[in-house]
């Protein structure tokens, strides 16, 4: 048996350990802990229990040693621009306030009196999205000034996680670039951004590649979880570990991580901050050594996660989908619109759309979702002609990676409305990428592409044809 690596990957409904190991040539994986997550109110603020999650990668390292497999090293990934603020104590300032939460609207009027829109894309290369980081900051400096005068550091979930297992503090370049304040060029803050919007500059933390090291857990960390490891720093935004672990070296790679979002791109070299770019609503996140993702967010399967846990869970995933493939509703929804980040019904949000568009309203679990999943294909087919005009060339497979990639129903749906092969699979893609780098930087594989390869070998990825 070879060396033991620990991924822990953080969702936004849930987290697990997943231990990772090469054998006969190929990846191995055994998960030894899993717990839920979710944004709980307090005070009317939609927080993320940060506390807890620790608590939690705390259970999991312990199960760890109580099996006998001793990671290594580890590394944490999680969703994006989601942060804390921290005082020079290190001390954590208010709470960890969720990206669904109102506190945004209205800040990006706040940082367009600074920045125009349009500049703001041409010097970052990201997608507008009332959540980003940049607009978050904003509230905090409109609503909690006192905060932000007192914060010695800026943390992004993952980099505080990090921060709180070593007491390192280091911000990881593929989360930074989706706080919409860092430059492709220089692949470090926009200093001149950040002046102009009056942000003090000494919260923001160095920028660290997928890959450094991080250093040993601290000392009381270690007695707690029985053992010391290094900390590597992975891919710590999900879907730049999900990316990695696409199973293909081919140069035209089209890809979506399919989960609670649903991401959907290509890798490219460099940034395409063009006003053409920008009208389509297309980012420019940062990857692993230095590429870019270059992708759409689309609203992904947290619509049908909601109906799910409206019908009191009585339904599986694969159960709403062979409800949906049963159903014969033909209304389409736009899984983009606002009225679906966060409303307090989504059947009911669903519904509202069908009706004010004069298109038939679903009234059964199959026909919630079958529109949910038309609808979502019908978005895939939409950004495969925006990708494809800005790349100039045409795609004719797109591979599926994450949770999403079980659901067969949406696959092939997807197949149908886009006419390329899908392959879907790996389903745990994030953790594998994860882990990947953490390979890498031990010298398991000697390049991205050995380790693709193996990945490639080690786990099931079924096709779908129109």
């Amino acid at each position: 048996m070879g060396e033991y690596f620990l991924a822990v990957d953080i969702g936004a409904s849930s987290g697990r350990h997943i231990l990772g190991w090469q054998e006969n040539g190929q990846l191995r994986m055994q998960e030894v802990h899993r717990f839920s997550n979710g944004m709980v109110r307090k005070g009317g603020t939609l927080c993320w229990d940060v506390d807890g999650l620790f608590r939690e990668i705390v259970t999991g390292m312990k199960k760890c040693a109580e099996l006998g497999k001793i990671p290594v090293s580890m590394g944490i990934d999680t969703w994006a621009v989601d942060f804390v603020l921290v005082d020079e104590q290190g001390e954590r300032l208010g709470e960890a306030v969720g990206y669904r939460d109102a506190r945004t609207e209205g800040m990006d009027d706040e940082v367009y009196r600074t920045i125009p829109e349009e500049e703001l894309y041409a010097r970052t290369g990201i997608q507008k999205q009332l959540f980003n980081t940049v607009y978050q900051l904003m509230a905090v400096k409109k609503q909690h000034p006192d905060d932000l005068e007192r914060a010695e550091a800026m943390l992004l979930m993952p980099d505080y996680l990090h921060y709180l297992l070593t007491g390192v503090r280091a911000t990881e370049y593929t989360n930074a670039t989706t706080t919409q304040l860092v430059s492709p060029e220089t692949k470090d803050w926009d200093w001149e951004l950040v002046d102009r919007l009056g942000y003090p500059r000494r919260i923001f933390q160095p920028i660290r590649m997928a890959g450094t090291r991080l250093g040993a857990l601290r000392e009381e960390i270690a007695r707690e979880v029985g053992f010391s490891c290094e900390v590597v720093l992975p891919a710590t935004h999900d879907t730049g570990s999900a990316v990695l672990a696409v199973p293909s070296n081919e140069e035209k790679t089209m890809y979506i991580s399919s989960g609670t979002w649903s991401l959907m791109g290509v890798e490219r070299t460099e940034a395409d901050c063009s006003p053409g770019s920008r009208s389509l609503n297309l980012t420019n996140e940062g990857g692993y050594a230095y590429r870019f993702r270059y992708l759409k967010n689309i609203m992904g399967l947290w619509m049908i996660q909601s109906v799910k846990r409206e019908l009191g869970d009585a339904y599986s995933f694969a159960e709403l989908c062979e409800l949906a493939a049963r159903a014969q509703i033909d209304s389409i929804v736009d899984c983009n619109a606002a009225e679906f980040l966060a409303p307090e019904s989504m059947q009911g949000a669903v519904a509202d759309f069908c009706a004010r568009s004069g298109q038939q309203v679903p009234g059964t679990p199959g026909e919630y979702a079958r529109v949910i999943y038309r609808s979502l294909a019908q978005c895939y087919k939409a950004t495969v002609k925006e990708l494809e005009q800005q790349m100039g060339c045409t795609y004719e497979k797109l591979h599926v990676v994450g949770g999403g990639a079980n659901a067969e129903y949406l696959n092939e749906l997807t197949a149908q409305a886009t006419g390329m092969t899908v392959l879907a699979g790996p389903t745990e893609a994030t953790a594998i990428g994860n882990l990947m780098v953490q390979m890498l930087v031990r010298g398991v594989w000697s390049s991205l592409r050995e380790a693709r390869e193996c990945v490639y070998r080690s786990f099931e990825v079924r096709e779908y044809k129109k």
